[in-house]
């Protein structure tokens, strides 16, 4: 959840955004669509935007269930490197079937734990 005034991140039990100190409303954030905010600077994003207008910073656009998902089903062919756009190791993974399930094994702990990232060096959004 998302600070509707300023743009941070927020736990779901918070009642106060620790970023600005506004209070941090359940119904106005399940009536107002899913916004998507710049990693790096905090502002509001187009959701089709591949740059923040503010910063410039490129804006991650991967999403992090869908990715964990991938690795967890399809993880020793790297699928999820292909859709995250590190197509390189996604071709070692293919070949040696996840490092004979090794490397499998470590990226479902990076994606899990959100650590993981894109192959433009993005956090995955979602998480």
């Amino acid at each position: 959840m998302f600070c509707s005034a300023c743009g941070k991140q927020v736990t779901d039990q918070a009642t106060v955004c620790q970023g600005c100190g506004a209070p941090v409303s359940r119904q106005a954030a399940a009536s107002q669509p899913a916004r998507r905010f710049c990693p790096n600077c905090g502002a509001a994003l187009d959701p089709l935007a591949p740059t923040c207008v503010k910063c410039g910073s490129s804006v991650p656009y991967k999403d992090f269930l869908t990715t964990l998902l991938l690795c967890i089903f399809l993880g020793v062919f790297g699928v999820h490197r292909f859709y995250t756009g590190n197509t390189g190791i996604g071709i070692g993974q293919l070949l040696t079937l996840g490092g004979c399930g090794i490397w499998w094994l470590i990226d479902v702990i990076l994606i899990a734990a959100g650590t993981y990232r894109d192959g433009k060096g993005n956090p995955l959004v979602g998480r």
